[in-house]
């Protein structure tokens, strides 16, 4: 998941400067716009995943506002990344919730 996470930021980050714009550069930044906060001393597993399961519906809220606007501005390539996205983290959300439902 953590590489993966590398790739997507980096994807993002080339998808922001070809369209003209300029990416966050640091954690901080990321930490200033943040939806998704950081979740400390928490050890039990199931919150924790709970904790995961949430971050990854509020990110597919998001990204589903992605697809949206890249779709009304005739984005194809904004377009195919989010859905790719979305795809990916439905699939996510699915495994998770059943691994919660146990």
């Amino acid at each position: 998941m953590y590489n993966d996470l590398q790739i997507k930021i980096d994807e993002i980050a080339e998808r922001i400067l070809t369209l003209g714009g300029t990416p966050i550069h640091s954690f901080s930044g990321y930490l200033k716009v943040a939806e998704i906060k950081p979740v400390e001393n928490e050890t039990n597993g199931p919150k924790c995943v709970g904790h995961i399961l949430d971050a990854f519906k509020t990110l597919l809220e998001k990204e589903r506002d992605i697809l949206e606007m890249s779709g009304d501005l005739n984005d194809e390539g904004t377009n195919a990344m989010a859905s790719d996205y979305i795809r990916e983290k439905e699939k996510m959300v699915w495994m998770y919730s059943a691994f919660l439902a146990k």
